[in-house]
């Protein structure tokens, strides 16, 4: 690429090494200064926005660096409230499972209960309907004397059995009740604080992965300004290599021209033509906006005077035009030399009114304000140069 952008130097190089010192020179001459300023300002940009660039991924490194230290802290957050969260849920459903079983088992002694109280009554019924046998009844059936001491103890061992089932089950149905509320009671803490870990986990998951994914943002624009400042430190050493191209043409070129203003080639209008403040006119009326000198980090080879889109454009000394067309950077441009090595130039026309060769009087309608070219307003781009070197025209208006 460096190549490609050298040739057109070192052909314009060639064509005014090949071509004679005439008034067109003055038009080459002016189309390389232009096109090396053009490039100039170009390295300049391209060096800036390097600096730029390396900047803003300097800043997004640290800031992927925060970035990773907060996903640390917060996945070592997470990792606790996880394992914290597990224990609580294990912890939870065991209760649960003992709350089952604890139900299951007041369900049952509540059951036995109620059988032991049906069984009770049963026995009162009977006690009522055909009483309670006496001691002499007892003895009386007895058959035989071991029969005698049977029956007895069969009568004792019956209410005291019955007694001492609804008592046992009737204890064992109030502790069951007890353990039971008691485990309720817990069940219903731990799953508060089970559900309270739980949105908290939720929520250090939902921060973990926003950070992630800002920090997968970052990663990727830091990529993709790695590959922007690459492609900027080409174009900066493609547009030193056309640079220096174009510097070497334009110090030929300016040597030509010297050569033919020494032999008197060049036009010389009638008259005065020793150039002063007072020999020139302003080519349009209006404030300067933009000074002579440097300005966004690159020479500003004129200056730019705010008027109206399509205000004619006087010449501001008479004398032959030596361009008239488009110039990279310039847009519509007319270039009249006004002899002794003393040349104008008029740029961003919206239209020109002036032909290549032409002679021009001093105030004549040249072309038309315009924005063309690297232009951001309508305004006129006016320079004087003094054997193809630009100096400030407010010296000669």
């Amino acid at each position: 690429m460096a190549l490609r952008r050298l040739i057109p130097a070192v052909a314009l190089l060639i064509a005014v090494l090949a071509a004679p010192a005439s008034g067109d020179v003055y038009g080459r001459k002016q189309a390389i200064d232009a096109r090396l300023q053009s490039v100039q300002a170009k390295i300049a940009q391209a060096a800036e926005r390097e600096r730029a660039l390396s900047g803003e991924i300097a800043s997004v490194n640290s800031r992927i660096r925060g970035l990773s230290a907060q996903v640390g802290d917060v996945s070592s957050q997470l990792v606790t409230l996880e394992r914290d969260l597990a224990l609580h849920q294990e912890k939870l459903d065991r209760l649960n499972e003992l709350y089952r079983l604890e139900t299951a088992r007041f369900n049952f002694l509540r059951h036995q209960y109620r059988l032991s109280l049906d069984r009770l009554g049963d026995r009162l019924i009977d006690i009522y309907e055909g009483g309670e046998p006496s001691s002499l009844e007892v003895l009386l059936s007895a058959k035989s004397f071991t029969d005698l001491i049977s029956q007895a103890e069969y009568v004792e061992s019956i209410g005291t059995q019955d007694k001492h089932i609804a008592e046992d089950v009737g204890l064992a149905k109030v502790e069951v009740r007890a353990q039971r509320e008691r485990t309720k009671r817990i069940r219903a803490v731990v799953a508060s604080a089970t559900r309270t870990i739980a949105v908290r986990t939720e929520q250090v998951r939902a921060v973990r992965s926003a950070l992630l994914a800002s920090e997968r943002r970052l990663a990727s624009a830091r990529t993709s300004k790695r590959q922007s400042l690459v492609e900027i430190k080409e174009s900066k050493q493609e547009y030193l290599h056309e640079a220096a191209g174009l510097e070497r043409a334009s110090a030929s070129l300016a040597a030509s021209i010297q050569a033919a203003q020494a032999s008197s080639s060049a036009y010389a209008p009638p008259g005065d033509s020793t150039p002063s403040a007072a020999g020139f006119i302003w080519p349009v009326n209006g404030p300067v906006v933009s000074p002579f000198g440097m300005r966004w980090g690159r020479m500003h080879e004129g200056i730019d005077i705010a008027v109206p889109y399509g205000t004619p454009i006087h010449a501001a000394a008479s004398g032959r035009v030596v361009y008239a067309g488009w110039m990279a950077g310039y847009g519509n441009l007319i270039a009249i030399d006004h002899g002794r090595g003393l040349s104008t130039a008029y740029a961003h026309q919206s239209s020109i009114a002036a032909g290549l060769g032409q002679t021009v009087s001093q105030g004549q309608t040249i072309g038309y304000v315009g924005c063309t070219g690297h232009c951001f307003g309508p305004h006129l781009h006016f320079e004087v140069r003094v054997n193809g070197s630009p100096v400030d025209p407010l010296g000669y208006l």
